[in-house]
């Protein structure tokens, strides 16, 4: 199997809100609340999990089993040469029923030296339905005035040390190692982000989380706040991580170029994908996915697909929006 649907993979009961737009989107009767997040071709668990959200391929395999069976078929000599076996992707349809908490996730260092974890967790959002997204510092903090607000669950007071921006569909923001940030209610984006699954809760209160127990990755809050930036953005560098998306083979601010691309179609008849792994997203319309080897597949709004390297070049045809994800160029 070159080219893979993939169904839906939510996993359940999570500690937000949400999941009845990603069944919208992807024409799914509305299930249960607490679906919040598709993690769409993922060879990632859930974190403290062993099997949950990874993906199942048609056929029951696991793709982290399939991709670490044959990873130079699914990811490609130079990704292997690179990377290894990793696919060093993680995206996601996430449906924010109530907004997210303010939180961060950790670099690559930190997680390498502290969580011996072999990447931190950057992350993009492209915006399929607007709203707010709360994104890095408007001024400085101090350390010990973070911790504070931490003990005390001044809610509050944690999210007005944030900027806010409106966002609409199209936009594409990106948020890098370290910041904090929050996604408003309503929102509902398609994320990218490093294969990883590490947070650092600031709040809880309002959510179903034991923030105290589960917020700080089991490292304590003393250690877990050293991978937290306290330095402000200035307007101009949010300008620069936020913006609208246009279209063409690389739409992401550059300072996510090294951890993952999007690429994105409205028109997306001749287009052609050079060989890798890729996961297919298409936003509106119909398209054919036609490999190198296999068959055409085609998809429709909603749908989702793995495209392994053993595709060859692909070639897409059709009318709509797609949006095409991938891990970080092993070029560089």
């Amino acid at each position: 199997m070159t080219i893979v649907v993939l169904g839906a993979n939510q996993p359940a009961d999570r500690f937000y809100r949400g999941g009845a737009r990603i069944d919208a989107f992807r024409g799914s009767p509305v299930g249960p609340d607490r679906r919040p997040e598709d993690w769409i071709g993922s060879a990632t668990a859930l974190a403290g999990q062993d099997r949950l959200g990874l993906s199942v391929l048609p056929d029951g395999r696991l793709l982290s089993d399939a991709v670490e069976s044959d990873p130079l078929s699914w990811l490609g000599a130079a990704h292997v040469a690179a990377f290894g076996s990793a696919t060093m992707l993680l995206v996601k349809l996430l449906d924010a029923g109530q907004r997210l908490p303010v939180h961060a996730h950790p670099d690559d260092a930190f997680s390498r030296a502290v969580l011996h974890r072999p990447v931190g967790k950057a992350e993009a959002w492209y915006i399929l339905e607007g709203g707010d997204v709360h994104l890095g510092l408007a001024q400085s903090v101090s350390r010990e005035s973070l911790a504070q607000l931490v003990r005390e669950q001044d809610t509050r007071a944690l999210l007005d040390l944030l900027h806010t921006r409106s966002v609409a569909p199209g936009d594409v923001v990106f948020v890098p190692q370290g910041e904090l940030h929050a996604i408003g209610e309503g929102v509902f984006l398609l994320e990218l982000q490093q294969p990883e699954d590490l947070s650092i809760l600031l709040e809880w209160s309002g959510f179903e989380l034991d923030g105290e127990a589960d917020g700080h990755l089991g490292i304590g809050f003393e250690r877990a706040l050293d991978a937290v930036r306290t330095l402000a953005t200035t307007p101009a560098e949010l300008d620069a991580l936020v913006m609208p998306a246009g279209q063409g083979s690389s739409v992401l601010p550059v300072a996510s170029h090294p951890f993952f691309r999007l690429a994105r179609w409205t028109d997306p008849a001749g287009v052609s994908l050079e060989p890798g792994f890729a996961i297919v997203v298409v936003e509106e319309g119909a398209v054919v996915v036609t490999p190198e080897t296999g068959p055409a597949v085609p998809l429709r709004r909603g749908e989702t697909a793995a495209v392994a390297h053993a595709s060859g070049r692909v070639r897409f045809d059709g009318e709509g929006t797609v949006l095409i994800c991938r891990p970080p160029d092993p070029r560089g």
